[in-house]
């Protein structure tokens, strides 16, 4: 059986173990966000949503995700 390293992420403050070769583009699919609404926080850095499918994530990465929602 092969074994796959998890590492440690948080995700808006909460902790999560996942895989050491997913994407941020990857996880923010997982969680069900929709990308185009959202604006991340990657270790305390704006990151830039082309970008999003470049960055692997590693142990204890730090991901703020806030939602961007209109209104009047």
């Amino acid at each position: 059986m092969k074994y796959e390293k998890k590492i440690k992420i948080f995700v808006n403050g909460q902790k999560y173990q996942c895989s050491k070769s997913i994407t941020l583009l990857n996880l923010l699919s997982y969680l069900n966000y929709q990308p185009s609404l959202l604006v991340i926080e990657y270790n305390k850095i704006i990151c830039n949503s082309n970008d999003w499918k470049k960055v692997y994530l590693t142990m204890n990465d730090q991901i703020e995700i806030v939602t961007i929602v209109g209104g009047g």
